[in-house]
């Protein structure tokens, strides 16, 4: 039952037509790439510094409680950046949003998870991640498109108060979610304190699990600034933004097949095979996109996302087939602890080259530490990861 509404409320929280003029519209209100950037390390550190403990919360009082939570905080944050002309105010909207990306990350795949257990179904996990992401990128293709289209017609202000609305949506959603009825092996609640032992211990009797969580913390910091920054890249190219919600479709269209085909992938190759195969294609592509600063990079940066689509279910799923329910969600939150770590650290350097050389160079630093991901996963996934 909780399946459906995990999709609409997807759904609602990716029809966000703010997205697609974000960095324009920051752009506008005075903040430059190295404030931004600032930003981003706000929201990560928040991250580092509460994503643990919300696992934790969510494990022991509830999923659905933080789900709920995330929502409502990432709805205050769109209502402060409507007004925001400061940069503490653009501060302080994205701190909102680590405590929202804190309160629900761990919980939802946690919620999706043991949702699919109670039917014996958990073996799909990877397939039914694969479409939840499916439902966020096409809304997300659907508020870019329509988002660029009233951005050209109205003020950029526009776009953030139909953002608001539909995450209020998602809050109403989310408040009817069920908490499934789900025991770890334990037997019953652990003390507050012993999730993080449990945790250490699960990392420590599984080498092959860090080395994967690793891989998606490399990758998925490194994304986050494609993600991010590719609207200046557009800027830079000249390119209006009448469309650029034609641009942020494609690219989200880019990544479904990824989501999709996830679970067919791992049936057909190994996971070194296919995390090797990703990075490579992102190593090369983001150099690409430094080095060559005309519209053969998008062909390059259209390549990173096609070939991204596959982390999250590919690291995710191996991740939730090893662990116990009962620390699925402080488990989950380790991970996303985990990436932001790097999103803090690698950040200062994509600030610092984006500064120097503009948002080519940053990209340009990026190529080097997926490049050197690449050799240290080909080194050492060998005889850990199959």
């Amino acid at each position: 039952m909780n399946i459906w509404k995990l999709y609409a409320i997807r759904i609602f929280q990716s029809l966000i037509p703010a997205y697609v003029i974000e960095r324009l519209f920051w752009e506008q209100r005075g903040m430059t790439i190295q404030m931004v950037v600032y930003t981003e390390i706000i929201f990560a550190i928040t991250i580092v510094l509460l994503e643990v403990p919300s696992g934790i919360i969510a494990d022991k009082w509830g999923r659905k409680n933080m789900i709920l939570l995330g929502a409502f905080l990432e709805g205050g944050m769109f209502l402060i950046l409507i007004f925001a002309t400061e940069f503490w105010h653009f501060a302080a909207a994205i701190f909102l949003s680590g405590i929202a990306n804190s309160a629900s990350r761990g919980a939802e795949n946690a919620l999706l998870y043991d949702s699919l257990l109670l039917n014996g179904r958990e073996r799909s996990f990877e397939k039914y991640l694969g479409r939840l992401n499916v439902c966020d990128v096409t809304s997300a293709i659907l508020a870019a498109l329509c988002g660029s289209f009233l951005a050209s017609e109205f003020t950029f202000e526009f776009n953030y108060w139909l953002s608001l609305a539909s995450m209020l949506i998602s809050v109403c959603l989310s408040s009817m979610l069920i908490e499934p009825a789900v025991k770890g092996n334990t037997g019953e609640s652990v003390a507050f304190k012993e999730y993080i032992v449990a945790s250490v211990q699960f990392f420590r009797r599984n080498p092959s699990v860090c080395l994967m969580v690793l891989s998606g913390m490399v990758t998925g910091a490194s994304l986050s600034f494609v993600w991010e920054f590719w609207q200046l890249y557009l800027n830079r190219l000249e390119i209006p933004v009448v469309y650029f919600g034609l641009f942020s479709a494609a690219f989200m269209f880019l990544s479904l097949p990824g989501n999709l085909l996830a679970h067919i992938l791992i049936d057909r190759f190994k996971y070194r095979t296919l995390l090797l195969t990703v990075t490579a294609f992102m190593s090369v592509g983001f150099l690409y996109v430094s080095l060559i600063k005309d519209f053969t990079g998008l062909v390059a940066i259209s390549i990173i996302f096609l070939v991204s689509g596959i982390i999250d279910p590919l690291v995710s799923g191996y991740i939730h087939h090893r662990m116990d329910s009962s620390i699925r969600a402080t488990i989950d939150s380790f991970q996303s602890l985990g990436l932001n770590a790097v999103l803090i650290m690698t950040g200062l350097g994509f600030g610092y080259f984006s500064s120097e050389f503009d948002v080519f160079g940053g990209f340009g630093f990026i190529a080097v530490i997926c490049g050197g991901y690449f050799l240290y996963f080909l080194i050492t996934s060998k005889d850990a990861i199959e």
